[in-house]
C-alpha cells in the first residue's frame, strides 16, 4: 500500500484489520469491511486477497475466485492455489478442482500449501462418490508422520471423516482419536465426532438448567394449590363450625323463648287461682 497516499493507506490498513479480526466470529461484517477496502484500493494486491478471504467465508465462490485470480496476477505467487481450487469445488465443478491439483503449479507450494491442496482433492473425490479414492488421496507421509505439524490435526479429521463415510468405522474411531491428540487448539470437533462413534451423548448445561427451573416451578404450582386446598379446607371447616354455633345459639333461643313462655303460663295460673279463692 507504498503507492496509496498516507491517509488513504490508514483508511485502508484499518478496515484490512476489521476484516482479519472478524472473519473467523463475524463473516458478514468481514465481508462488509472488505467491500469498503476493495472500493478505496482496487489496484492493492492485499486488498483483493482479504476481500477474496471473506468472499470465500461467506461461501460467495465466484466472487472470492475472482479476488484471488486478480491477487494472483498482482503478486506471481502461487499460495492460494489450494483456495482457488476449492472455490472451484464449491461452484460444483469438482473435476477443475481435481485438474488444478495435478498442476504444476502444486510442486511450487510449500509443504503446508501441499498438504491443502491434497485436502481440496480428496474433497473434490468426494464430491464426485469416489469415496475410496479420496482414502487414497489423503494417504501420504505427511498422514503417516508422528510429528505433529499445523495441518495435522486437520489431515487425520479428513482421513477420518472419509473412512467413516465408506463404513469404515473402526478405522476412523481410530484416526479421530488421533485428531484429537494433535488438535491442540481446537480447530476440529474431532473430540465430538469421537465421543458419537462411543455412543456418548452430551447434554447442554442451558437445557439442564431450563429443566430445572420447569421442575422448580412445577414444585412451586404444586405446594401452592396444595395451600390453597388447604385454605379452602379451613374455610370450608370455619363456615361449618360457624353453622354450628348458629345452630346451637338457635336451638338455645328457642329453648328460653319455651322457659319464658312455660313461666308465663305458670303464673298466669297462679293468679286464676287466687281469683277463684
Amino acid at each position: 500500500m507504498q503507492s496509496l497516499p498516507r491517509t488513504l493507506a490508514e483508511d485502508v490498513a484499518k478496515n484490512l484489520v476489521m476484516v482479519a479480526r472478524l472473519i473467523d466470529e463475524d463473516p458478514e461484517g468481514a465481508y462488509g469491511y472488505s467491500k469498503v477496502a476493495l472500493r478505496l484500493a482496487s489496484r492493492v494486491a492485499a486488498v483483493r486477497e482479504a476481500a477474496g478471504f471473506a468472499a470465500y467465508a461467506n461461501q460467495k465462490y465466484a466472487e472470492a475466485l475472482a479476488e484471488f485470480r486478480a491477487a494472483r496476477r498482482m503478486t506471481g505467487t502461487v499460495d492460494l492455489w489450494p483456495l482457488m481450487a476449492d472455490c472451484e469445488r464449491g461452484l460444483g465443478r469438482p473435476e477443475k478442482a481435481l485438474d488444478m491439483a495435478g498442476a504444476p503449479e502444486v510442486h511450487k507450494l510449500d509443504k503446508a500449501g501441499q498438504v491443502e491442496m491434497r485436502l481440496v482433492a480428496a474433497g473434490a473425490r468426494r464430491d464426485m462418490g469416489q469415496l475410496d479414492a479420496a482414502i487414497v488421496t489423503l494417504q501420504s507421509p505427511e498422514l503417516a508422520s508422528h510429528s505433529v505439524q499445523p495441518w495435522t490435526a486437520r489431515l487425520r479429521y479428513a482421513y477420518a471423516d472419509a473412512l467413516l463415510a465408506a463404513g469404515r468405522n473402526g478405522e476412523a474411531r481410530e484416526w479421530f482419536a488421533k485428531a484429537v491428540e494433535a488438535d491442540r487448539d481446537g480447530s476440529t470437533d474431532a473430540s465430538d465426532r469421537l465421543a458419537e462413534l462411543d455412543g456418548v451423548e452430551f447434554v447442554d448445561a442451558l437445557d439442564e438448567t431450563a429443566d430445572g427451573a420447569d421442575a422448580d416451578a412445577a414444585v412451586g404450582t404444586a405446594v401452592a394449590q396444595d395451600d390453597d386446598a388447604a385454605d379452602q379446607d379451613d374455610d370450608q371447616a370455619d363456615d361449618e363450625h360457624d353453622a354450628d354455633d348458629q345452630d346451637a345459639d338457635d336451638a338455645e333461643g328457642d329453648a328460653d323463648v319455651k322457659d319464658v313462655d312455660g313461666a308465663e303460663g305458670a303464673d298466669g295460673e297462679d293468679d286464676e287461682e287466687r281469683r277463684e279463692r
